[in-house]
């Protein structure tokens, strides 16, 4: 435990995991707004018969954050500690206080799951209670496994930018990826146009475990979607652990 506290001190204090947690609490309720009047409209016309992704649909648009606090926290150990050394980085202070590897990385993919959990809760509720506000009635009761699950999906997908960078050992490349297809261009919703196995791509099987409305080519249910995106991130995870355990530091 005392590791956790140490890594979550380390997480929560860059600036960039708190822009990060910024993004992840007020993008998916900034997009509420933006397109309640839209919304309305087409519940008034009658264009819009199926309801029940209202408020959950939006929770995509704010997982950035959890992506930028995955790839952080672990890109932030591998920057120059100073200009007087800038050789040396945060990981070999980090070693030092810690040398048992596999101990130090189960002590910070803990300490990235809490923050993200509770990130991820506040966010729905915020998204929910946004979305019920300006919706009203129109807006169907959120159900318990639903908000689980969207919550369970933001941590999965945080372990997964995670893991990416640290097979890279590099954020850069895996935060332009991951930012650029969740937020302009999702590349594996392209793919799924193209071939039916793409929807077992990690961010589309993902969105499947609580969004119901998806246009894919194949429908997950809900659980086998968590299995998918878990097993992405087992396999990601255990490739990422296997190489930080025998490169230098």
């Amino acid at each position: 435990m005392n590791q956790v506290r140490a890594e979550l001190r380390k997480l929560l204090g860059l600036p960039s995991a708190w822009l990060a947690v910024l993004l992840g609490l007020v993008m998916a309720p900034a997009v509420v707004l933006a397109n309640a009047p839209y919304t309305r409209r087409t519940i008034a016309d009658g264009t819009a018969t199926d309801l029940a992704d209202l408020g959950f649909r939006d929770l995509a648009f704010g997982i950035i954050g959890p992506l930028v606090l995955g790839v952080v926290a672990v890109s932030s150990e591998y920057r120059s500690t100073g200009e007087d050394a800038p050789g040396a980085r945060q990981l070999t202070a980090s070693l030092t206080a810690m040398p048992h590897r596999l101990r130090f990385l189960a002590a910070k993919t803990a300490a990235l799951t809490l923050v993200v959990a509770v990130l991820a809760a506040a966010a729905a509720a915020a998204t929910i209670a946004v979305t019920a506000a300006t919706l009203g009635d129109h807006v169907p009761p959120p159900g318990a496994a639903r908000v689980l699950a969207a919550v369970l999906y933001w941590v999965l997908t945080a372990l997964l930018a995670y893991a990416v960078t640290l097979i890279a050992r590099n954020g850069i490349v895996p935060l332009v990826v991951f930012v650029l297809n969740s937020s302009v261009v999702s590349v594996s919703y392209l793919l799924t146009k193209v071939t039916d196995l793409a929807v077992y791509l990690p961010d589309i099987a993902g969105a499947q475990m609580f969004v119901r409305g998806l246009d894919v080519p194949v429908r997950l249910s809900p659980l086998t979607a968590g299995l998918v995106l878990a097993a992405w991130v087992a396999a990601l995870l255990s490739v990422g652990a296997a190489l930080f355990h025998r490169r230098d530091p």
